[in-house]
């Protein structure tokens, strides 16, 4: 799964929980999804350095900041599910 889809999964669950639809989101899928988001990250990292051209590795490193960003959402709402 891309990091667009991971993103808008998140986006999704978030909007549920503030609309108050949190019965509707399930624990296991939120934590299904952060594991995928952490695999993602290790996989730009390892990208990152074998990257050579500086063009290349900006463009990963803004990836990797959104996915890390994604993540911290990801955690705090599997935090709130309880």
């Amino acid at each position: 799964m891309g990091l667009k889809k991971l993103a808008a999964k998140v986006a999704d669950y978030n909007e549920r929980f503030k609309s108050g639809k949190v019965d509707k989101i399930k624990p296991s899928h939120v934590a299904k999804v952060l594991e995928k988001l952490r695999n993602k990250s290790a996989e730009l990292e390892a990208e990152i350095e074998s990257a050579h051209a500086p063009e290349k590795r900006t463009r990963l490193e803004r990836k990797l900041e959104v996915a890390r960003a994604q993540e911290e959402r990801a955690e705090w709402l599997l935090k709130e599910l309880g």
